[in-house]
């Protein structure tokens, strides 16, 4: 995949953040050595977050987002500060920029806030070919570079740092490939309905297929009706079954209990979330009481079809096997509640719009305000009693406490719990 076919939820996200006027789109430009931002001498030109995917060789692939600045006045001006926030939360790396007319406050509480949502920091001053030098920022705590955007000075050392970095600290998860070896044989059920986009495949099974085939693996496709034939066809028992989480239970009934079953939701728990919070978060269905309040939410905007998954199929499934109504809202796109406490419970899509960075702060808010959460491929498999085989072939979630059978599941607790 080039810099523009892979998907944005896999590439690290960096983030340019400062004041208004302080060369951000000037230093994207700079190190895109493109013309995608637009620059002007005219403070709050950036409105919304640009975002440009580069390669960054000898790394891969990145997406730099240009942001407004955070010290933008008036209601748009807060307006923009909100998008830039999020933009904040969801990045892997972020250089903090400033000029010579800092005075190191705002920047100093931008720092703060990075560290305490776990970004990577790099300080850059710009500016540096104009006349007045203005003070020197110390933190011993980050690497600091000065550089001109207009002049090009200090951009090649800029660009090496960030690639230094990524190469260092970035490390992609397995989607599926840590629990397959080469030559085994994966059956993937792919139901054609009416939420299936005409001539092509979901990101999620087209990932799944990539990481197969990157472990030397074979992936067989089918669709759910042709499944049971299929698994005849093979003569041997695959690895495991891969399945859409909507039609789970019709695959559970056909794939022979010794074979590993689960779904492309549940392996995006794990790949973009934390398989093990998400796990817990489905047991609290249980508790839910009649009136109670549940999130739905969604990462990627579509138009609802009528089974919609978020909308239909997960109301229902609850209902059936609570007994009673209960309340859902949807949440869709890349904003999330500010207040998770009239929540009683969040169930979140698969995440595959996502990157891992903004997944996981919404598992973190959630968390902070003891709202528990699960993702829908887990709530789906937890409502429809296919605990805990979905999760068997998961190592993180087997536990072989002494005197046990090898197969036993426990399922941990959260910490902090």
């Amino acid at each position: 995949m080039t810099a523009q076919t892979t998907p944005r939820g896999l590439r690290p996200h960096i983030g340019l953040f400062g004041r208004r006027n302080v060369g951000k789109s000037s230093l994207i430009n700079a190190l895109t050595q493109q013309e995608v931002a637009i620059v002007s001498e005219s403070p709050g030109t950036t409105t919304d977050p640009v975002f440009k995917a580069i390669e960054l060789l000898p790394f891969g692939p990145v997406t730099l987002i240009d942001t407004a600045g955070l010290d933008d006045e008036g209601f748009l001006g807060e307006l923009r500060k909100k998008k830039t926030m999020e933009i904040l939360r969801r990045c892997d790396l972020a250089l903090v920029i400033w000029d010579y007319n800092s005075d190191f406050t705002f920047e100093k509480e931008l720092i703060d806030l990075l560290r305490s949502n776990g970004t990577t920091i790099i300080g850059v001053e710009n500016k540096i070919d104009c006349p007045s030098p203005g003070k020197a920022f110390i933190d011993k705590n980050i690497p600091v570079f000065r550089v001109s955007a207009k002049t090009g000075e200090g951009i090649a050392e800029l660009k090496q740092e960030l690639i230094s970095i990524l190469q260092s600290s970035y490390e992609e998860k397995p989607l599926i490939k840590d629990l397959v070896s080469p030559g085994d044989m994966v059956v993937l059920v792919v139901p054609i309905d009416l939420g299936a986009p005409k001539g092509r495949l979901i990101l999620p099974q087209v990932q799944t297929i990539r990481d197969l085939l990157d472990a030397e693996a074979t992936a067989v496709v089918t669709k759910e009706r042709e499944l049971a034939e299929t698994l005849k066809k093979l003569g041997s028992p695959p690895r495991m079954v891969v399945t859409d989480s909507q039609v789970f239970h019709k695959v559970a009934e056909v794939v022979p209990q010794e074979v590993p079953l689960t779904s492309f939701s549940i392996l995006f728990a794990r790949y973009k979330g934390d398989l093990l919070t998400l796990v817990e978060g489905a047991k609290t269905i249980e508790t839910l009481k009649p009136g109670d309040r549940v999130l739905i939410s969604e990462a990627c905007t579509h138009h609802p079809v009528p089974d919609d998954i978020g909308r239909v199929k997960i109301p229902h499934w609850l209902r059936q096997r609570l007994g009673f109504e209960i309340k859902t809202e949807i949440n869709v796109g890349a904003s999330f509640p500010d207040n998770l406490s009239q929540y009683r419970l969040i169930i979140h899509c698969g995440a595959c719009m996502l990157n891992p960075k903004e997944m996981y702060y919404r598992i973190l808010t959630a968390k902070r305000e003891g709202v528990p959460i699960t993702n829908y491929g887990i709530a789906i498999a937890y409502l429809q009693g296919l605990f805990p085989r979905v999760l068997e072939v998961f190592p993180e979630m087997r536990v072989k406490p002494q005197g046990t059978e090898p197969s036993t599941i426990a399922f941990h607790r959260v910490a902090g719990e």
